[in-house]
């Protein structure tokens, strides 16, 4: 038989044809491989500039050596080494006050004017100035609008706004952070719970347990203590039966339901007498006697056994219980503590970035309308108040007329003035016109500059130990750039119990008595081997540190990395200390980051 073959169409012919042909599928593999390694290439390129984005950028400076004068600050009160009190030597009336405190003055500068009596035209005069500034006082008393509590209450509503921006913008950067904080909330809500259950049901079980009352006790906690219970009570139960029968067959009586004896006399004759009732009563005899003693003997013995089970048993598990009762209590104040600290952390009551949304609408419509109201009660109040200042103008002007008057009778009033008999600065005026002066009182006390200045400063013993008399301190807040400041005694606190020492320094320049100067004091110079920026020092729990930079080369060019290194400091200037570690010259030592930086952290160059 001759076979058949089917002739296909051209056009199929034509795809098989493609499909199966090798140079075709080589270049589709070559396509794919061309681009599988671009695509590899760019990722390559671009990997070194992507990493460095998420990165945090430092700042660092290079660990030197050399010269570091270590320092210590204090601030203390400016005193005069001399001042003098000007006195009046009789009762007379101030007039005039000339000086007020910190006023220069010179040798022969009137001071303050005395009266030398009373003046009727001036005291009448005075009482109408007085009458004039009352009413001037009263009309004060009622100020034409006074804002403050509006104010306030819009600045408080700024504050609110501002506050409730805060919370959403924070809750929207730390989605997660508060995500992960609430779900750690809502565990320790629920472990808190489970311990609770678990302290009462175990607070039960142990009372249970002391009581020999199981009533009320959790069945899965009782174990097989109310079995042993009740193999107990009925071991004693029938201890307590064979027990009143050997009791009642020794006495010779007879046994009831009750397991009451009759106290009847029984023989051991085995034949029946009758009891003076009439009734007939059998005789006992030794054996059954010896027989009932065994049965209450091994009665007892089961008792006792069951006893002793019964008592272990109770001991054991109340010791477990007591453990596991401990443990909850420890577990429940430990959740306890953790539910607080959250609650009293997040005063947001769980709200969402919606309901804190809400929140900061709802605060400005608050301040909209606040400020919307101020305005409408100034408006109203415009009117009224400028017919108030009207009036209070008039009585102002009445009181400067009034006080012109009583001036010119007082000039005319025969005076007394009292001079300054050094040069100095008033450093207290303890008058005013109008005051009785007393003889000997100190009416104004005035420093004598030429005498100078001093300042005490406390400071630890300890830190006294590198200083010298004679040594120069820097005047922090020298503004005038004339203060100088020289130690001149180094004396002991004399308050008890005290270990500090009083620095004296002599000051003169331009200070005032009663001002306070802020002095830095150089302890002495050494030479170290490692210096390094103050901001460049950190400290944890385990001490002092700092955080040196370590390269290591790549493929892709050097990676830097934070690294911590302990350190010991042994002196401190203003910017800088000298420290003691496993640092040398010319380590670079983190000085700041545009994020926080952990040890191990790999950190991007600022130069970079």
């Amino acid at each position: 038989m001759a076979d058949k073959f089917q002739i296909k169409d051209s056009e199929d012919i034509k795809i098989n044809k493609d499909k199966h042909n090798p140079l075709k599928r080589r270049d589709v593999i070559k396509t794919v491989l061309i681009i599988f390694l671009a695509i590899l290439l760019i990722l390559t390129f671009f990997s070194n500039t992507i990493m460095n984005k998420s990165l945090s950028q430092i700042s660092t400076e290079r660990t030197s050596s050399g010269k570091l004068t270590e320092r210590l600050r204090g601030s203390g009160m400016v005193e005069s080494n001399q001042s003098y009190g000007v006195t009046v030597d009789s009762n007379k009336t101030v007039d005039t006050v000339m000086v007020k405190v910190g006023k220069e003055v010179e040798k022969g500068d009137v001071l303050f004017t005395v009266g030398t009596g009373e003046s009727e035209e001036l005291t009448a005069a005075e009482d109408a100035l007085n009458a004039l500034k009352l009413e001037y006082q009263k009309a004060m008393l009622t100020p034409p609008a006074d804002y403050t509590e509006e104010n306030q209450a819009i600045k408080n509503a700024r504050d609110d706004l501002a506050s409730a921006i805060a919370k959403r913008d924070n809750a929207i950067a730390n989605q997660g952070g508060v995500q992960a904080a609430k779900d750690n909330y809502n565990n320790n809500k629920s472990q808190l719970n489970h311990y609770t259950k678990l302290e009462t049901k175990l607070t039960a079980v142990i009372s249970a347990i002391d009581t020999d009352s199981y009533a009320g006790a959790p069945a899965e906690y009782t174990g097989e203590l109310i079995s042993l219970q009740n193999a107990y009570t009925d071991a004693e139960t029938e201890y307590n039966s064979a027990k009143n029968l050997y009791m009642a067959l020794v006495s010779g009586g007879s046994i009831n339901d009750n397991n009451d004896m009759s106290g009847a006399d029984i023989t051991t004759r085995e034949s029946v007498e009758p009891t003076t009732d009439g009734t007939m009563s059998p005789v006992v005899s030794a054996e059954e006697i010896e027989a009932a003693k065994a049965d209450m003997e091994a009665k007892e013995a089961e008792m006792n056994t069951a006893k002793d089970n019964y008592d272990n048993a109770k001991y054991n598990l109340r010791t477990q219980y007591a453990a596991q009762l401990a443990d909850a209590e420890s577990n429940i104040d430990w959740y306890t503590a953790q539910i607080n600290e959250y609650e009293s952390n997040n005063t947001d009551n769980g709200m969402t970035i919606d309901d804190l949304e809400e929140d900061v609408k709802t605060k400005q419509r608050a301040l909209e309308d606040l400020i919307t109201a101020l305005n409408k009660t100034m408006k109203d109040n415009d009117n009224q108040g400028k017919l108030t200042n009207l009036d209070i103008e008039a009585k102002k002007k009445e009181i400067e007329r009034a006080e012109k008057k009583v001036e010119k009778i007082r000039k005319e009033t025969e005076t007394t003035e009292i001079k300054s008999k050094h040069s100095g600065i008033v450093s207290a005026v303890n008058i005013k016109a109008g005051d009785e002066t007393v003889p000997d009182m100190e009416l104004i006390i005035i420093d004598i500059a030429e005498e100078g200045y001093t300042v005490q400063i406390t400071v630890d013993a300890e830190k006294t130990k590198k200083i010298k008399k004679g040594i120069a301190a820097e005047v922090v807040n020298n503004w005038s750039g004339s203060i100088e400041a020289i130690l001149t005694d180094i004396k002991n606190d004399t308050t008890a119990g005290s270990k500090n020492r009083i620095l004296v320094f002599s000051v003169t320049g331009d200070v005032d008595s009663g001002s306070y100067i802020d002095l830095s004091i150089p302890c002495g110079s050494g030479n170290y081997d490692a210096i390094v920026p103050k901001s460049a020092v950190y400290e944890d729990k385990d001490g002092k540190f700092v955080l040196t930079v370590m390269s290591k080369s790549s493929p892709l060019g050097n990676r830097y990395y934070a690294q911590k290194v302990p350190v010991e400091i042994q002196a401190s200037d203003e910017l800088s200390s000298a420290v003691l570690g496993n640092i040398k010259n010319g380590d670079y030592v983190i000085t700041a980051a545009s994020k926080p930086v952990s040890p191990g952290d790999q950190v991007k160059m600022k130069d970079e």
